[in-house]
C-alpha cells in the first residue's frame, strides 16, 4: 500500500491539501491512502511526505522543533520523496530573513528573501503589491518528473511575501516573475518544493500532486 504522509505541525491548510491528495492518489495507486499526522512513527511508515505551511518561518520552526519533527524531516529527506509547499518549501532552505533572521532546516542550500517594496507603477499600469496574492505563471527551469503533463508557463496560485533563493542554480526547478524573477519551485535528489499552492491551483495543481504521488524520487523525467 502506498501512503502519502502530510506532516501536521499545527500550521497549514491541511484539510484542502489532504482532500486534493485523496482525489489524485487513487488514480495512481488504487490502494493509496493519505495520512495526516504529527506522529513521527506514523509518518515514518509513509512512502512519500508532504510538508505544508502558511504563516511565519519562526513560528514554523518553533512548532517543528517542539514536536521533534525538525529532526524527522531532515532524516526523511535522505530516504523518501519529500514535497514542501509554500512555507513548507521555504523552511527547506538554510535561513530566512523573516523575523530578523531564522535558521531553517538546511536541506537545500540557500536563503529566503523578502520582496522589496514595489516601485510606483508606470502610467496606466497597476502597482504590484506585497504579498503577492493570486495567479502567476511558472516557467519550467529544467525538466523534472513533477512537470509531467503540465504546460510550461502554466499558472498557479500564490500567496507570499518572501521567496526562495537557492544557492545552486541547478536547484531551481521553476521561475516566476513578480517585480523580479524568483525560484517558485526548487528541488534536488528526492526533495522538491513549490512556493505556490497546488491544492488551490485547479487542474495544473492536481496534476502536480498526482505527479508527486507517482514520483520515485529520481530527478530524470
Amino acid at each position: 500500500m502506498t501512503s502519502i504522509g502530510v506532516i501536521d505541525y499545527g500550521m497549514g491548510n491541511l484539510h484542502s491539501l489532504a482532500k486534493a491528495l485523496e482525489k489524485v492518489a487513487p488514480q495512481i495507486a488504487p490502494s493509496a491512502r493519505v495520512v495526516v499526522s504529527a506522529d513521527p512513527a506514523a509518518l515514518a511508515a509513509c512512502q512519500r511526505l508532504v510538508l505544508p505551511g502558511v504563516g511565519g518561518v519562526r513560528a514554523c520552526m518553533d512548532e517543528l522543533q517542539q514536536r521533534g519533527l525538525d529532526a524527522f524531516v531532515r532524516d526523511a529527506a535522505t530516504r523518501v520523496p519529500l514535497l514542501g509547499i509554500c512555507l513548507g518549501m521555504q523552511v527547506l532552505l538554510d535561513t530566512s530573513r523573516e523575523n530578523g533572521g531564522v535558521a531553517a532546516l538546511g536541506i537545500i542550500p540557500g536563503s529566503v528573501e523578502r520582496f522589496p517594496d514595489p516601485p510606483p507603477a508606470a502610467a496606466g499600469e497597476q502597482r504590484l503589491k506585497v504579498p503577492e496574492m493570486g495567479w502567476n505563471r511558472v516557467r519550467q527551469a529544467r525538466a523534472h518528473p513533477l512537470w509531467a503533463g503540465i504546460e510550461d508557463g502554466c499558472r498557479f496560485y500564490f500567496v507570499h511575501s518572501y521567496y526562495a533563493a537557492p544557492t545552486r542554480p541547478a536547484d531551481t526547478l521553476g521561475v516566476t516573475e513578480y517585480g523580479r524573477d524568483f525560484a517558485s519551485a526548487i528541488g534536488r535528489d528526492n526533495i522538491a518544493g513549490v512556493q505556490f499552492h497546488p491544492e488551490k491551483s485547479q487542474a495544473a495543481g492536481l496534476r502536480l500532486l498526482a505527479n508527486f504521488v507517482s514520483w520515485n524520487g529520481e530527478t530524470q523525467p
